[in-house]
């Protein structure tokens, strides 16, 4: 059966020679070195007693050592977990108990937050082809429900029983294949990785889609607008980010003195996560000189599941169709639906996830049929164009008239002055209240009266924030996404 480390084989196979990795740390990497450092570690893992279908967490930030954890563990059968180190220790330690890692590897060399947890856990130094990482040895268990499975993806924030999202080696494969098809990858690419491998879009989209083609993946541990900005202006042909990675770009290169980035190499640039105002996608197509494609895809569905292939200058703001081998439909009559042409958005197609680890209850209410529910509000225009209106639960009903978050975001996000936004409701007196963070510059003059006589002429009287509340930075996750369950306790001293 087809594994995901076979791209790597295959690689191997095709050019050895060729470079798979750089890193912040100093490594560089052949595919032929690739593949030397994972068999090493896959003998380090076997050595500490993992079998197939054992767990294999790797608490990280981005680096070379962590893309060979990744292939020894499939090497050898087992089920990688890229989880974010930058975590609690609450957090990791409800990961590790619901999932029973046969071990634990930590990039310690180059996560101080890696380091901690490697302390805390009595771990010890294991070193090889790969260089360095520190090893924890837990205890597993045999689950029949992970034979198949590459990889286990907890969910961003989830509450109560963890959502571990399993995704088997061909749904992998599958979006590996469909993000190096779609941004037309060659092995002359160099794709910036600075979008965490603990997300789908990071470990999928880039890493997959990258050894499957055999490009070159110049990897960051931490996003900084300023290493983003460096890296284009030096080597770098394609940038997968979300759109606040962008916003802050724009930022820096603005402060610097500049409106447009020049770079000699760029040739794609890609955005998703979030609708695109198309006001500030000329914004940001005048700032790379290049069109800025955007796209759709979840955890669960391994993938992006629709995206753009436009040319720069259209007025597309849509997240493309589906892309091949995707079906899509909207459920019209979900929560939040107009029973007419928008509700959940339902996609189908051989990248969906297996289900939920251990969590038969979550499975069937997210799949069914064969359908994935999205719990995203959306619509199909004629041309099979999908356009993403909001998550459902983010929607906010004000006064009995549904208001979408990013439609308000993009009216905040067409001012000079704002940087990024996020919108969300809040509950009082019988009604939601939509509220507004936004994030300007240090120093910046811009007033919330002034912001709001600028919104005004852009939204309808109850689509407007009741409340604003400006800030030079705004609570974000390693992606750069913006976490809009914090914002309320973060402003909180700053609403009535």
């Amino acid at each position: 059966m087809a594994r995901v480390n076979d791209f790597l084989t295959a690689r191997v196979a095709a050019a050895p020679d060729s470079m798979a990795l750089s890193d912040s740390s100093g490594a560089r990497w052949t595919y032929a070195d690739l593949d030397r450092a994972s068999d090493d570690l896959a003998a380090h893992l076997t050595l500490a007693g993992v079998k197939p279908t054992d767990r294999v967490l790797l608490l990280v930030e981005n680096c070379a050592a962590a893309v060979a954890a990744l292939h020894a563990a499939w090497k050898i059968d087992a089920v990688i977990i890229p989880f974010n180190a930058r975590q609690t220790d609450g957090e990791v330690d409800k990961i590790i108990n619901h999932a029973k890692p046969a071990v634990v590897l930590m990039t310690a060399h180059v996560s101080d937050v890696a380091a901690g947890h490697a302390a805390r856990m009595g771990a010890e130094e294991i070193t090889g082809a790969f260089g360095s990482l520190m090893m924890a040895t837990r205890h597993s268990d045999v689950d029949a429900d992970l034979d198949d499975v590459a990889v286990l993806l907890y969910t961003t924030g989830t509450t109560g029983d963890p959502k571990g999202v399993m995704l088997t080696h061909s749904s992998v494969r599958f979006g590996g294949q469909a993000s190096s098809s779609l941004r037309r990858m060659t092995p002359a690419d160099v794709v910036y990785g600075v979008l965490p491998m603990s997300h789908v879009f990071g470990l999928v989209s880039v890493l997959v889609g990258a050894c499957y083609t055999g490009a070159h993946v110049r990897i960051d541990a931490r996003f900084t607008a300023q290493r983003l900005y460096e890296a284009a202006m030096d080597g770098v042909t394609i940038i997968p980010a979300v759109p606040q990675m962008h916003a802050l770009v724009m930022q820096y290169t603005k402060e610097q003195g500049m409106e447009r980035l020049a770079s000699p190499t760029l040739r794609y640039v890609s955005s998703g996560g979030a609708p695109l105002d198309p006001a500030w996608k000329r914004k940001a197509e005048a700032f790379y000189e290049l069109p800025l494609q955007n796209g759709f895809g979840m955890t669960e569905t391994s993938s992006g599941a629709s995206a753009t292939d436009n040319p720069i200058g259209s007025p597309d703001v849509s997240v493309g169709p589906a892309t091949p081998g995707t079906r899509a439909r909207i459920d019209v009559n979900a929560p939040g639906g107009n029973g007419v042409d928008e509700g959940e958005l339902l996609v189908s197609g051989p990248h969906l996830m297996k289900g939920y680890f251990r969590n038969e209850a979550e499975t069937a209410k997210a799949l069914e049929d064969g359908w994935l529910h999205t719990g995203d509000l959306g619509k199909i225009d004629d041309d099979g164009r999908i356009y993403i209106l909001g998550r459902s639960k983010e929607l906010i009903i004000h006064g009995g008239f549904n208001v979408y978050p990013p439609e308000v975001e993009a009216a905040l996000n067409d001012h000079p002055q704002v940087i990024q936004s996020a919108v969300v409701g809040r509950t009082k007196d019988g009604d939601e209240e939509v509220l507004a963070f936004v994030q300007i510059a240090q120093g910046d003059d811009l007033t919330v009266d002034s912001l709001r006589a600028f919104v005004k002429e852009r939204l309808a009287g109850y689509k407007r924030p009741k409340h604003i509340v400006l800030a030079t930075a705004l609570p974000a996750a390693p992606t750069g996404k913006l976490l809009k369950h914090k914002m309320i306790e973060a402003f909180g001293d700053q609403l009535p």
